[in-house]
């Protein structure tokens, strides 16, 4: 392939597409008509020898070759735009801005208080929205439309070269019961564990979780008494009952149940749980964006 005299704005429009994934938006954020952002998807179809987008109900799917070029084109577009651009310095402390985050309930619940207090002290003219979701795919609808700017929550389930992510909260599961429990000076061994009604914890509205998974291994079930959405809601529907469940530290140490529960290891090996920070490749070189996101990383480091 010959790239001498291609044009740049041809590899815009590509990663406008990409992001987009509809040509009338594609067009509206490149400043053309629609028909000049067709004329640009054909120009570059010949130029790639390859359809990358198909129609679909979805909008403009991308084909493999597509998604191989994505992540090159949109890198090597934002090095160029932070080499010719020069942006003004970004200060939290004098700026006025809104910033709207996706968070699931577990890192609001861990990560927003402090949040709030570094904003209140470092950027007082910054204003806080927050969207939740349940789908570990949702965080990616949410930044595909621009409705958020960043997201925490657990990593999605595809990678996609627009979507980033990175590791910031990780925890580990405890098994509770209420202290008064029969069963809580004896420890958790398995048959006492399975002998138990259990509380699951599912926003998705599933009975099946990975303490599941991890019995179905052994050969094993477990007695499902109740499934609800809400996790932080468990230990305290544990600490009124002969229940049992299985939730991540933080969410029992953090409960106003807590001095009702005592906390075991899982009788079964289980594996930590991981969220990502999570945000679109358009915003990568935004400088406030970086703020916020650099921002978000310092504080799940010090928990």
């Amino acid at each position: 392939m010959d790239f001498h005299g291609i044009d740049l704005n041809l590899l815009a429009a590509f990663d406008a597409l990409v992001e987009e994934r509809n040509v009338t938006r594609a067009a509206v954020r490149m400043g053309v008509s629609q028909p000049a952002m067709s004329a640009a998807l054909s120009r570059l179809r010949t130029l790639f020898e390859d359809p990358l987008f198909l129609r679909s109900a979805e909008g403009l799917l991308p084909t493999p070759r597509a998604r191989d070029l994505a992540g090159p084109v949109a890198d090597a577009l934002r090095r160029l735009e932070a080499a010719l651009v020069k942006k003004p310095e970004f200060d939290p402390a004098r700026v006025a801005m809104d910033f709207t985050l996706g968070l699931s309930d577990y890192p609001a619940f861990v990560l927003l208080p402090a949040l709030l207090n570094a904003l209140e002290k470092k950027a007082p003219g910054i204003s806080l929205s927050v969207r939740s979701f349940s789908s570990r795919d949702s965080a990616v609808d949410l930044l595909d439309a621009g409705l958020i700017d960043a997201a925490v929550g657990v990593p999605p389930t595809q990678a996609e070269s627009r979507i980033l992510t990175r590791p910031i909260l990780r925890d580990d599961f405890v098994t509770i019961v209420r202290r008064d429990h029969p069963d809580a000076r004896r420890g958790m061994s398995l048959k006492t564990f399975l002998s138990l009604p259990h509380v699951l914890a599912s926003p998705e509205g599933d009975r099946h979780g990975l303490v599941d998974e991890a019995l179905a291994q052994l050969g094993k079930r477990r007695k499902l008494a109740l499934s609800l959405p809400q996790m932080f809601a468990v230990p305290a529907v544990v600490a009124q009952t002969r229940m049992t469940a299985t939730v991540m530290k933080r969410v029992a140490l953090h409960s106003p149940a807590r001095r009702m529960l005592v906390l075991f290891p899982p009788p079964v090996a289980l594996p930590q749980v991981q969220f990502d920070l999570i945000w679109h490749r358009r915003s990568e070189t935004n400088p406030a964006q970086a703020w916020l996101r650099a921002l978000l990383e310092s504080l799940a480091k010090a928990l």
